[in-house]
């Protein structure tokens, strides 16, 4: 099998979102599993952005009280992150959900991620946004907390910084999120594939391995 075009993988997903961090480490798994069985395999991953809770006030909110309300109880919520940490474990991340005092507002967040694949591969920027809300408890909605992590990545901070400030690409960033929903994605992540067929949920590798060799396949015809 020979495609002479990489597959695109398109990645729905909200950098608050603590299963689209899980499902971004599962589907580098996924990759090498079929990198392995496939040794032309060739991708291209583009992300794109979801609101998780399109509510949020722009400057954010109390993270704690928020899921309290959510779920219940501060009993059910611990129940929830320890289940999510024990998940993370294997994929080596350290959720530390104690850390995180802002429910972020993730606009700002979506346009960097933007911006920057507008400047080539977004992948580092990605694993160090989900990084900064989940494992160091940062305020991702905080333009100077995204262009620190930004500069880390090798981006211009002050460069950054201006773009944020500018409300550029706010509503393509939108636009690019309703179009998303259209598509009937509901939840995060999906895992969409040559615009044909998806995944929805933070599968096992195997499993977006499976949907990923099939996808490759059908772009040969």
């Amino acid at each position: 099998m020979n495609n002479e075009k990489p597959l695109l993988i398109e990645v729905v997903s909200d950098v608050v979102c603590p299963w689209c961090f899980i499902g971004q480490r599962r589907l580098a798994r996924a990759i090498d599993l079929v990198r392995a069985e496939v040794p032309d395999f060739r991708h291209e991953i583009r992300w794109r952005p979801f609101f998780l809770n399109p509510d949020t006030p722009p400057a954010g909110e109390p993270y704690l009280p928020f899921l309290v309300q959510k779920f219940g109880s501060r009993a059910q919520v611990e129940g929830i992150w320890q289940r999510i940490r024990e998940i993370g474990v294997p994929l080596g991340i350290d959720y530390r959900f104690e850390k995180i005092e802002v429910r972020a507002n993730t606009l700002a967040a979506h346009r960097l991620i933007h911006w920057a694949q507008q400047h080539g591969d977004a992948a580092g920027l990605v694993e160090e946004l989900f990084k900064a809300q989940f494992e160091q408890g940062e305020n991702v909605g905080d333009p100077e907390v995204l262009a620190r992590v930004a500069a880390a990545c090798g981006h211009d901070r002050a460069s950054v910084l201006a773009y944020l400030g500018s409300g550029e690409d706010a509503a393509t960033v939108r636009q690019m999120e309703r179009e998303s929903r259209s598509w009937g994605v509901s939840s995060v992540p999906t895992f969409v594939f040559a615009r044909q067929s998806g995944i929805q949920g933070a599968e096992e590798p195997r499993v977006l391995a499976d949907g990923i060799r099939q996808a490759w396949a059908a772009m040969a015809g």
